[in-house]
């Protein structure tokens, strides 16, 4: 705890200026407690317990955790909790960043829920009606080998019986089958809202506009309520997509606002014209593609992969956009389009993640109530754990590289004088 205060003050003199975006969430596990990261660097600025999660407890948090750094807070990514929303509005003064996956998990909980139900009904039904029409055949089928004998009356309606009972049966089993492909058809839909809450388009490479992007996340909605109504869900599957429609609003701000920070970095860069549409156009969406490859699987990202790295060589080349910079400036964009790639930020998934890991430390180690082991796993997040490039959170995050914690803990401990070697033996 020592050392992270003092890496932390350290270090925060010596970081340049950065508008900063965090991921903020609430975790229960082992009581309360308000968790805020920065999700480029992961560097965890906020994980101490808590008595209530108001918008006054959270400011009064992380302005303790910010104090001494040079950051502006500029975006929080969150859910639609309304102490954040209130904290992000009054307090931190930045935008608000709607989740992506609040938002699907919300229109999965209102229809995907409620057809799995009527599946799984529809399915019993199914092998419920197998069973009757086998019920059915099996005295017919004694009876074929006894003499027909037949008093007065009527006649039988065996043929009419065993018709309607074929009818049944088949009715049953196409349910199971239509309500399968009515469940697919909402997957879809949820990636497609994914796909479309993007600010690059995947396929084409160039920068979404936020009102196409609104306008396909209310096609994939309709889609959804249209299948709401014809399976007859309830009022509140209804309610649920309105309350997840309501978001489409704020998502489409967040587009705008992302657009806005870019052209405005951008412009502070110092281009020309042609060089600023060249990060604009082809650059910075090549970068957004590498950032959405590195988050899917090796086969499943490596078209994204393919495409970005296609997209830079010509801007480079001569004759190129950027073709005429001197050959310090090109790797100066670069990192600057990579950094401007990471302004888009749709998801609080670090802050899930870091709920995942403590909920697994709280099975082992029990005491994660506990502030002093709380605090200990947080500067092991920060100051001891590395990517596979070999750098921590908190260089990361602060720029300079922090000393090795170990070496830092091993320094202040007293070790024990080592024991005498043979050891003497008590004498008489």
């Amino acid at each position: 705890m020592a050392y992270r205060q003092a890496e932390s003050t350290r270090l925060a003199h010596e970081m340049p200026p950065k508008d900063l975006t965090l991921t903020q969430e609430e975790t229960c596990t082992g009581g309360l407690c308000l968790v805020g990261i920065e999700p480029v660097s992961n560097d965890m600025l906020l994980e101490q317990a808590a008595q209530a999660r108001a918008q006054d407890t959270w400011h009064a948090l992380m302005e303790q955790a910010l104090a001494g750094l040079t950051c502006q807070g500029s975006q929080s990514t969150s859910d639609e909790a309304p102490g954040l929303l209130a904290y992000v509005e009054h307090h931190l003064g930045a935008h608000h960043s709607p989740d992506l996956f609040h938002v699907q998990h919300a229109r999965s909980k209102a229809v995907s829920a409620p057809l799995a139900i009527t599946q799984r009904a529809a399915a019993k039904a199914a092998a419920k009606a197998e069973e009757t029409c086998t019920r059915v055949h099996e005295p017919l089928a004694h009876a074929s080998d006894a003499p027909a004998q037949r008093g007065p009356g009527r006649p039988p309606k065996v043929a009419a019986s065993l018709a309607q009972v074929a009818q049944d049966v088949e009715a049953a089993r196409q349910e199971p089958q239509r309500l399968t492909g009515q469940r697919e058809t909402v997957t879809q839909s949820m990636r497609a809202i994914g796909h479309a809450y993007h600010c690059v388009d995947l396929d084409r490479g160039g920068r979404r506009h936020d009102k196409r992007m609104a306008g396909d996340l209310h096609a994939q909605i309709d889609t959804m309520r249209t299948i709401a109504h014809q399976e007859g869900l309830s009022q509140g599957c209804l309610h649920r997509i309105e309350k997840a429609e309501r978001v489409v609003p704020k998502m489409q701000a967040t587009m705008a606002f992302v657009s806005s920070d870019v052209r405005q970095q951008v412009r502070q860069l110092d281009v020309t014209p042609p060089q600023s549409y060249a990060m604009h156009a082809p650059l910075i969406p090549s970068y957004s593609r590498e950032r959405v490859a590195a988050r899917r699987t090796m086969t499943a990202g490596e078209p994204l992969r393919e495409r970005a790295e296609r997209l830079r060589p010509p801007l480079f080349e001569a004759g190129g956009a950027l073709g005429e910079l001197s050959p310090v400036e090109p790797n100066a964009l670069k990192v600057a389009a990579a950094k401007l790639a990471e302004v888009f930020q749709r998801s609080s998934s670090p802050v899930e993640g870091r709920n995942g890991y403590l909920s697994l430390r709280h099975h082992q180690l029990r005491g994660l109530d506990h502030p002093r082991k709380r605090s200990c796993l947080t500067a092991v997040q920060n100051f001891f754990l590395t990517r596979p490039d070999g750098t921590t959170a908190a260089e990361r995050f602060f720029g300079p590289k922090p000393r090795c914690m170990f070496a830092a803990i091993l320094a202040s401990v007293e070790l024990p004088p080592a024991p005498l070697s043979p050891p003497r033996r008590a004498v008489g």
